[in-house]
Parts: structure tokens; C-alpha cells; sequence
């Protein structure tokens, strides 16, 4: 071919690749569109979220239903989405995988946002912020006043399966003896029986605790000995459905709508008489 006529062709050559490209990433596009979980969810009008029982986050009421501050977001965001909300609960250790395997949409379930966990989900930005507290049988802690106290090898700390209260425990008590359970209420029930010195778990569930079992049990340290960020935890490579879920976040925080559940669920005990 005359290199003449080549040179005229180039550019149009170059035009028609550049014209192909565009076509085949705004396809990639919207087949990532088409795939996010948002655009499932909305398909579907069913949203499921994957979470554990945590007093006050995720309870039962005396009818079985699920209450809650957790329980409340979730139904919320269902509903400004104009879908359904299905609550699939999952013991904490597995709650990951199962988010992995396609259980459910999305965890909502006062989950921290630590670098392990995110390398495996990815977290939206923080809703709210938890912190590590300790609840002491008053026998067996008689005297404890400082995690100092707590942290010897004859001291043994009921904490929760795949919690952040275990890795809170063996970095600020690594002396202590760690008994791990599948189940919350598994570890405040072994302090109240004298087979622990204490249950390490996220404010205020402790000082509940003390307030419930005031024969039994107090409260060595006030304040909480951690701060940890709370998020929602989605599977990774879905932009769409974190840009929504951290936008609607965005929402109800300016709203002051989250405050005033937060407020009414861990500030007051108004919702103790719906409980089992």
C-alpha cells in the first residue's frame, strides 16, 4: 500500500480505536453498574444485613423481633432505599465469610474498623464510635480499680469470639487469661458464676451489666479504655454501593437522626422493659 495513503489513514485509524475504547469502557461501566449490590438490592426490594446479638445494638424483645440501635439503621437505610429489610443473624467469628460468600448485602452490626478486617471487606466511613470497657465480679476483683490490676496471668477475662474486646484484651492485658465464647451473653454469665474476674465487651453493655447484677457485679474502670470507629462492612470492588452507604451516613448524621438513637439507646434504659 502507497505509505501516502497510510498516513492519510492513520488518524482516522486512530480516531476508530480511541471510538472502540470509549464504547467498551462505558459497556465495562455499566455491566459494573448492573453488578453492584446496590443494584441488586434495589432489584430484588429486599436488603439483607448480616449481624450478631450485642446488647444494646441487636436484641431480642419479649415477641422474638429483633431491637436494637443496629436494628434501627439498617430499617432506616432499608427504608430510604424503598426496599425491605431481612436480618440475617450470624455468630460473630464466621460474620465475615459469610459476607464473603454472599449470605447477606452487607454487615451492620457495630463492627470496628480495624486494619485486619479491612483487608478483607471494605468499611464505609464511621457511623459511630465504641470504645472497650470491663465489668468485675465483686468477689473474685474485690479491691481492682486500674487495668494494672487485671493484667496477671491468675486473672481470667471472658471475651467474645472474633470481638474486637479480644484483641483490645491481649494488647492492654496481655498477662491475663483469655476465655473466648461464641456468645456475648456466654461471657457476662461466667463472670456472675465467679469462673472469670471479669468480661471485657464495648460500652455500655458492661455498665448495663453492673447495674442489672448490682449483688454481683461493678464496673473497676468508668471510662472506656479504647476508642474504635464503627462502619458498615461491604464486600470488595462495589464503588456504587460504598459511595451510597456512605452518603445516606453523611444524611442521617446532618439529619441528627443517628445522635438521637445512639442517644436514646445507650444513654437511657427506656427499652429495658420491651426485653425477653
Amino acid at each position: 500500500m502507497n505509505k501516502t495513503i497510510v498516513y492519510k489513514m492513520l488518524p482516522v485509524v486512530i480516531i476508530l480505536l480511541m471510538l472502540a475504547g470509549i464504547a467498551s469502557a462505558g459497556e465495562l461501566q455499566q455491566q459494573l453498574v448492573q453488578e453492584s449490590t446496590i443494584e441488586k438490592v434495589l432489584q430484588k426490594g429486599v436488603l439483607r444485613v448480616g449481624m450478631d446479638t450485642f446488647v444494646p445494638w441487636a436484641m431480642r424483645d419479649k415477641t422474638g423481633q429483633l431491637i436494637g440501635f443496629e436494628i434501627d439503621v439498617a430499617t432506616r437505610l432499608a427504608a430510604d432505599m424503598d426496599v425491605k429489610v431481612e436480618f440475617v443473624p450470624t455468630k460473630w467469628s464466621g460474620i465475615i465469610p459469610a459476607l464473603l460468600t454472599g449470605k447477606f448485602d452487607v454487615i451492620i452490626g457495630g463492627m470496628g474498623i480495624i486494619p485486619s478486617r479491612n483487608l478483607k471487606v471494605n468499611f464505609t466511613q464511621p457511623y459511630d464510635y465504641s470504645g472497650m470497657s470491663l465489668v468485675a465480679n465483686k468477689k473474685l476483683a474485690a479491691g481492682f480499680a486500674s487495668l494494672d490490676d487485671f493484667n496477671r496471668p491468675d486473672v481470667v477475662l471472658a471475651v467474645k469470639l472474633g470481638s474486637t474486646s479480644v484483641m483490645a484484651a491481649k494488647k492492654y492485658l496481655p498477662k491475663a487469661t483469655l476465655r473466648q465464647f461464641d456468645g456475648e451473653a456466654q461471657i457476662f454469665q461466667e463472670v456472675i458464676n465467679g469462673k472469670a474476674h471479669a468480661a471485657v465487651a464495648s460500652a455500655p453493655t458492661p455498665a448495663f451489666q453492673a447495674i442489672e447484677h448490682p449483688d454481683t457485679l461493678f464496673l473497676p474502670i468508668e471510662e472506656t479504655f479504647t476508642k474504635e470507629p464503627i462502619g458498615f462492612a461491604v464486600r470488595k470492588g462495589d464503588a456504587d454501593t460504598l459511595n451510597y452507604f456512605n452518603n445516606w451516613i453523611q444524611y442521617v448524621t446532618a439529619e441528627g437522626w443517628l445522635a438521637e438513637r445512639k442517644a436514646y439507646w445507650f444513654n437511657t434504659q427506656d427499652w429495658k422493659e420491651k426485653l425477653q
